[in-house]
């Protein structure tokens, strides 16, 4: 029986948080008030047991949302989106310092007229530009930065990734970091599969939306997912990793997923693997 995770809601915790907050504000206010008009009132002291009641349990809700949010296992990628993030401001940083001087050198060269040294010096760094560009086309700056890491990883296991942005996911129902688990794990999962395939190692990742869904697409060439197995790769602890997976990033995805009312499908061929997931608007 697959293990019930709870899925957080970040904008339903801090409304919460708030809402505790004021209860504290106004609590304090009025106990400030009956005690300036009468020290010796009663309802004083119960407002002061409210204030302090108040500010207990919203540590406590506190603490136990940033435990989960940050260290309860499988939900590592919000800390893993903050680096992502880190490390796609300081790719920008990099190329922008750069730039200036790739634009001195490859004028030289033509200068020189080394017209075939200058096409072999910039090949590289427009495939550097295509890459990052490629990542940014996004509202979402975690979501960008996340693609961008991925084609890193992608390209150091001689992965051809390809990104088709047909929408800047404007108006994803989703908190971003938790949109970046779901594409993530299976972008993921997809790395994996191909990493043993000795070359045409190819990822497809799309983005597209209609009327009412934003709908995501994960494509792979890898290895087929025997149909024996297929009902069962959403399930809490199933892993066809062996001892490098936990069997809970399918999991995880499924019932983030869920929680936002959309759907995950597979459908696994000898030729392709695509993971379809569909997720309402706001």
């Amino acid at each position: 029986m697959a293990i019930k995770k709870q899925v957080y809601n970040i904008s339903k915790i801090v409304l919460v948080s708030i809402f505790l907050n004021l209860i504290q504000i106004i609590s304090i206010t009025l106990f400030i008030y009956y005690k300036y008009k009468n020290p010796y009132m009663i309802e004083g002291n119960f407002i002061l047991n409210v204030i302090a009641i108040s500010i207990g349990v919203n540590s406590i809700i506190t603490g136990i949302i940033f435990y989960n949010l940050l260290f309860k296992k499988g939900n590592n990628n919000l800390i893993d989106t903050l680096n992502y993030l880190e490390a796609l401001n300081k790719t920008l940083r990099t190329q922008r310092h750069d730039y200036l001087n790739h634009i001195q050198v490859i004028y030289s060269l033509m200068e020189l007229e080394e017209y075939d040294e200058a096409r072999r010096y910039i090949e590289p760094v427009y495939k550097d530009i295509i890459r990052v560009s490629k990542a940014l086309k996004t509202s979402k700056p975690a979501v960008n930065a996340l693609l961008q890491a991925k084609l890193q990883v992608a390209e150091k296991n001689n992965i051809d990734m390809e990104l088709e942005i047909k929408s800047d996911l404007q108006y994803l129902n989703i908190e971003p970091w938790e949109f970046c688990r779901i594409i993530g794990n299976i972008i993921d999962n997809a790395i994996f599969s191909l990493k043993e395939k000795p070359d045409n190692k190819y990822i497809l990742v799309e983005f597209s939306e209609d009327l009412e869904n934003i709908r995501i697409n994960i494509s792979n060439n890898g290895n087929m997912i025997p149909k024996d197995i297929i009902d069962k790769i959403y399930d809490a602890g199933f892993t066809t990793k062996g001892n490098k997976g936990d069997g809970m990033g399918l999991a995880i995805v499924k019932e983030i997923i869920e929680n936002f009312s959309g759907t995950i499908s597979v459908i696994s061929t000898i030729q392709r693997t695509s993971f379809e997931v569909v997720i309402p608007k706001k």
